[in-house]
Protein backbone atom coordinates (compact mmCIF):
# COMPACT_ATOMS: atom_id res chain seq x y z
CA UNK A 1 0.00 0.00 0.00
CA UNK A 2 1.48 3.21 -1.11
CA UNK A 3 1.06 5.39 1.59
CA UNK A 4 2.26 8.89 1.82
CA UNK A 5 6.01 9.71 1.70
CA UNK A 6 6.06 12.56 3.84
CA UNK A 7 5.31 10.71 6.52
CA UNK A 8 2.99 13.16 9.02
CA UNK A 9 -0.54 13.52 8.12
CA UNK A 10 -2.03 17.12 9.10
CA UNK A 11 -5.30 17.27 9.93
CA UNK A 12 -7.37 20.93 8.68
CA UNK A 13 -11.05 20.75 9.78
CA UNK A 14 -13.91 22.21 7.51
CA UNK A 15 -15.99 25.16 8.20
CA UNK A 16 -19.43 24.35 10.23
CA UNK A 17 -22.24 24.97 8.07
CA UNK A 18 -23.48 27.56 10.46
CA UNK A 19 -20.58 29.23 10.41
CA UNK A 20 -20.05 33.11 10.62
CA UNK A 21 -17.85 34.88 9.06
CA UNK A 22 -17.71 31.85 6.83
CA UNK A 23 -15.95 33.57 3.68
CA UNK A 24 -13.08 33.94 6.05
CA UNK A 25 -13.04 30.56 7.44
CA UNK A 26 -13.38 29.18 4.16
CA UNK A 27 -10.00 31.27 3.30
CA UNK A 28 -8.18 30.38 6.33
CA UNK A 29 -9.35 26.38 5.54
CA UNK A 30 -8.04 26.65 1.22
CA UNK A 31 -4.74 28.69 3.31
CA UNK A 32 -4.30 25.82 5.27
CA UNK A 33 -5.01 23.18 2.84
CA UNK A 34 -2.17 24.65 0.38
CA UNK A 35 0.60 25.39 3.31
CA UNK A 36 0.19 21.28 4.20
CA UNK A 37 -0.33 20.34 0.42
CA UNK A 38 2.43 22.18 -0.82
CA UNK A 39 4.97 20.93 1.70
CA UNK A 40 4.43 17.45 0.91
CA UNK A 41 1.90 16.71 3.72
CA UNK A 42 -1.40 15.10 3.40
CA UNK A 43 -4.46 16.83 3.95
CA UNK A 44 -6.86 14.88 6.43
CA UNK A 45 -10.19 16.91 6.25
CA UNK A 46 -12.42 15.56 9.73
CA UNK A 47 -16.27 14.71 8.51
CA UNK A 48 -18.64 16.30 11.34
CA UNK A 49 -16.55 16.10 13.87
CA UNK A 50 -18.02 15.90 17.38
CA UNK A 51 -21.86 15.75 15.57
CA UNK A 52 -21.46 19.28 14.70
CA UNK A 53 -22.60 19.59 10.64
CA UNK A 54 -19.39 20.89 8.20
CA UNK A 55 -18.93 20.92 4.92
CA UNK A 56 -17.63 17.97 3.41
CA UNK A 57 -14.25 17.71 2.39
CA UNK A 58 -14.36 16.99 -1.57
CA UNK A 59 -16.87 19.75 -2.06
CA UNK A 60 -15.09 22.20 -0.41
CA UNK A 61 -12.15 20.93 -2.57
CA UNK A 62 -14.34 21.71 -5.79
CA UNK A 63 -15.67 25.27 -4.44
CA UNK A 64 -12.00 26.66 -3.94
CA UNK A 65 -10.59 24.76 -6.89
CA UNK A 66 -7.92 23.06 -4.47
CA UNK A 67 -5.66 21.00 -5.82
CA UNK A 68 -5.36 16.84 -5.33
CA UNK A 69 -2.18 15.61 -5.88
CA UNK A 70 -2.10 11.72 -5.36
CA UNK A 71 -1.53 10.55 -1.92
CA UNK A 72 -2.24 14.03 -0.31
CA UNK A 73 -5.59 13.95 0.38
CA UNK A 74 -7.48 11.76 2.90
CA UNK A 75 -11.21 12.11 3.57
CA UNK A 76 -12.66 10.95 6.73
CA UNK A 77 -15.99 9.29 6.52
CA UNK A 78 -18.60 8.65 9.01
CA UNK A 79 -21.67 6.74 9.01
CA UNK A 80 -24.06 9.65 10.04
CA UNK A 81 -25.20 10.21 6.16
CA UNK A 82 -28.22 9.11 4.15
CA UNK A 83 -27.34 6.68 1.47
CA UNK A 84 -27.77 9.00 -1.09
CA UNK A 85 -25.03 11.51 0.23
CA UNK A 86 -22.78 8.57 0.97
CA UNK A 87 -22.54 7.84 -2.60
CA UNK A 88 -22.18 11.35 -3.84
CA UNK A 89 -19.11 11.64 -1.08
CA UNK A 90 -17.64 8.67 -2.63
CA UNK A 91 -18.81 8.72 -5.94
CA UNK A 92 -17.30 12.67 -6.02
CA UNK A 93 -13.79 11.08 -4.08
CA UNK A 94 -13.45 9.24 -6.89
CA UNK A 95 -13.89 11.87 -9.84
CA UNK A 96 -11.23 13.83 -7.96
CA UNK A 97 -8.48 11.36 -7.43
CA UNK A 98 -8.87 11.09 -3.66
CA UNK A 99 -7.82 7.51 -3.02
CA UNK A 100 -7.77 7.42 0.81
CA UNK A 101 -10.85 7.08 3.08
CA UNK A 102 -10.81 7.09 6.96
CA UNK A 103 -13.75 5.31 7.88
CA UNK A 104 -14.74 5.86 11.57
CA UNK A 105 -18.28 4.67 12.85
CA UNK A 106 -18.54 8.84 14.15
CA UNK A 107 -20.31 11.59 16.39
CA UNK A 108 -23.66 11.71 15.70
CA UNK A 109 -26.20 14.38 16.82
CA UNK A 110 -30.37 14.80 16.31
CA UNK A 111 -29.20 16.92 13.12
CA UNK A 112 -27.30 14.21 11.52
CA UNK A 113 -29.21 11.31 9.87
CA UNK A 114 -27.71 7.74 10.14
CA UNK A 115 -27.23 4.72 7.45
CA UNK A 116 -29.61 2.81 8.06
CA UNK A 117 -28.52 -1.30 7.87
CA UNK A 118 -31.64 -2.37 5.32
CA UNK A 119 -30.00 0.20 3.29
CA UNK A 120 -26.91 -1.11 2.46
CA UNK A 121 -28.05 -4.76 2.39
CA UNK A 122 -26.39 -5.64 5.81
CA UNK A 123 -27.97 -7.87 8.50
CA UNK A 124 -26.89 -6.04 11.84
CA UNK A 125 -28.62 -4.22 13.65
CA UNK A 126 -26.97 -0.24 13.21
CA UNK A 127 -24.65 0.28 10.52
CA UNK A 128 -20.66 0.93 12.27
CA UNK A 129 -17.50 1.60 10.72
CA UNK A 130 -17.29 -2.08 9.68
CA UNK A 131 -20.62 -2.31 7.77
CA UNK A 132 -19.35 0.78 6.20
CA UNK A 133 -15.83 -0.30 5.10
CA UNK A 134 -17.18 -3.60 3.80
CA UNK A 135 -20.46 -1.64 1.99
CA UNK A 136 -17.45 0.39 0.22
CA UNK A 137 -15.54 -2.59 -0.34
CA UNK A 138 -18.46 -4.45 -2.39
CA UNK A 139 -19.10 -1.27 -4.44
CA UNK A 140 -16.06 0.13 -5.55
CA UNK A 141 -14.15 -2.49 -5.22
CA UNK A 142 -10.41 -1.41 -4.80
CA UNK A 143 -10.80 2.34 -5.74
CA UNK A 144 -9.88 3.33 -2.27
CA UNK A 145 -7.54 2.52 0.02
CA UNK A 146 -9.62 2.21 3.29
CA UNK A 147 -8.57 3.17 7.08
CA UNK A 148 -10.22 3.18 9.91
CA UNK A 149 -9.68 3.83 13.93
CA UNK A 150 -7.86 1.81 16.23
CA UNK A 151 -8.91 2.87 19.97
CA UNK A 152 -6.26 1.85 22.62
CA UNK A 153 -8.10 3.32 25.28
CA UNK A 154 -10.65 0.24 25.09
CA UNK A 155 -10.47 -2.63 26.94
CA UNK A 156 -7.59 -4.94 24.86
CA UNK A 157 -10.15 -8.17 23.99
CA UNK A 158 -12.89 -5.83 22.50
CA UNK A 159 -10.32 -3.42 20.72
CA UNK A 160 -8.94 -6.34 19.34
CA UNK A 161 -11.98 -7.97 18.12
CA UNK A 162 -12.39 -4.94 16.60
CA UNK A 163 -9.88 -4.46 14.86
CA UNK A 164 -10.03 -8.19 13.01
CA UNK A 165 -13.59 -7.41 12.21
CA UNK A 166 -12.46 -4.18 9.99
CA UNK A 167 -9.53 -5.68 8.63
CA UNK A 168 -11.46 -8.55 7.35
CA UNK A 169 -14.39 -6.44 5.59
CA UNK A 170 -11.46 -4.79 4.08
CA UNK A 171 -9.45 -1.67 6.16
CA UNK A 172 -5.80 -1.63 4.72
CA UNK A 173 -4.40 0.24 7.88
CA UNK A 174 -5.42 1.77 10.84
CA UNK A 175 -5.23 5.21 12.62
CA UNK A 176 -4.65 5.34 16.56
CA UNK A 177 -6.65 8.02 18.73
CA UNK A 178 -4.12 10.49 20.18
CA UNK A 179 -1.22 9.38 21.84
CA UNK A 180 0.62 10.91 24.53
CA UNK A 181 3.04 8.03 25.20
CA UNK A 182 4.24 5.24 23.63
CA UNK A 183 0.84 2.57 24.36
CA UNK A 184 1.62 -1.59 24.83
CA UNK A 185 -1.55 -2.32 23.42
CA UNK A 186 -0.69 -0.59 19.95
CA UNK A 187 2.44 -2.54 19.64
CA UNK A 188 0.74 -5.71 20.05
CA UNK A 189 -1.57 -4.77 17.28
CA UNK A 190 0.95 -3.47 15.06
CA UNK A 191 3.29 -6.44 15.67
CA UNK A 192 -0.01 -8.99 14.80
CA UNK A 193 -2.51 -6.95 12.42
CA UNK A 194 -0.03 -7.41 9.74
CA UNK A 195 -1.30 -3.58 8.58
CA UNK A 196 0.21 -0.60 8.37
CA UNK A 197 -0.33 1.62 11.91
CA UNK A 198 -0.32 5.59 11.45
CA UNK A 199 0.28 7.24 15.17
CA UNK A 200 -2.08 10.42 16.20
CA UNK A 201 -0.17 12.74 18.18
CA UNK A 202 -2.46 15.42 19.59
CA UNK A 203 -0.79 18.70 18.89
CA UNK A 204 -2.73 20.84 21.63
CA UNK A 205 -2.12 22.06 25.13
CA UNK A 206 -5.32 21.29 25.75
CA UNK A 207 -5.66 17.99 27.23
CA UNK A 208 -9.09 17.96 29.12
CA UNK A 209 -10.13 18.47 25.79
CA UNK A 210 -8.52 15.13 24.47
CA UNK A 211 -10.32 13.63 27.63
CA UNK A 212 -13.80 14.94 26.20
CA UNK A 213 -13.12 14.42 22.73
CA UNK A 214 -12.68 10.27 22.99
CA UNK A 215 -14.31 9.79 26.12
CA UNK A 216 -12.17 8.84 29.24
CA UNK A 217 -9.82 10.67 31.44
CA UNK A 218 -6.38 11.17 30.38
CA UNK A 219 -3.97 12.15 33.31
CA UNK A 220 -1.13 14.41 32.45
CA UNK A 221 0.14 15.95 35.79
CA UNK A 222 2.78 17.77 34.33
CA UNK A 223 2.19 21.37 31.54
CA UNK A 224 2.20 19.26 28.39
CA UNK A 225 4.31 20.01 25.79
CA UNK A 226 2.84 18.67 22.46
CA UNK A 227 5.80 19.15 20.03
CA UNK A 228 7.97 18.03 22.72
CA UNK A 229 5.63 14.71 22.65
CA UNK A 230 5.13 14.47 19.26
CA UNK A 231 9.16 14.28 19.16
CA UNK A 232 9.10 11.66 22.04
CA UNK A 233 6.55 9.37 19.48
CA UNK A 234 8.91 9.80 16.38
CA UNK A 235 11.57 8.35 18.29
CA UNK A 236 9.27 5.64 20.04
CA UNK A 237 8.18 4.75 16.42
CA UNK A 238 10.72 5.48 13.83
CA UNK A 239 9.37 3.55 11.09
CA UNK A 240 5.43 4.68 11.72
CA UNK A 241 3.76 7.68 9.94
CA UNK A 242 2.23 10.34 12.14
CA UNK A 243 -1.38 12.29 11.69
CA UNK A 244 -1.68 15.24 13.59
CA UNK A 245 -4.55 16.05 15.25
CA UNK A 246 -5.24 20.43 15.60
CA UNK A 247 -2.26 21.49 14.64
CA UNK A 248 -1.87 24.78 15.33
CA UNK A 249 -0.17 25.59 11.57
CA UNK A 250 1.03 29.53 12.39
CA UNK A 251 2.86 27.98 15.81
CA UNK A 252 4.07 24.42 15.07
CA UNK A 253 3.95 24.07 11.67
CA UNK A 254 7.59 24.96 10.76
CA UNK A 255 8.60 22.72 13.70
CA UNK A 256 7.41 19.26 11.85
Amino acid sequence: MDLNQKRCRLEVSPPRQASEKLTERLDRFAAKYNKAADAGYCVCITDNAMGNPTFQGHELIQELRLSVCSGQVMIHLNTFHTLSDLRWILDSCAELGIKEILVVSGDGSPRLPRLKPSEIACSSASVTSVELIAYIRRIYGNEFIIGAAFNQYEPEEHEIFKLDRKIEAGAEFMITQPMLKPDALVEKAMNTSGIPFIIEAWMSPNVKLLSDCIGCDIECREAFDPVECFESLRKAYPDNEFYLALLDFKTQFDEL
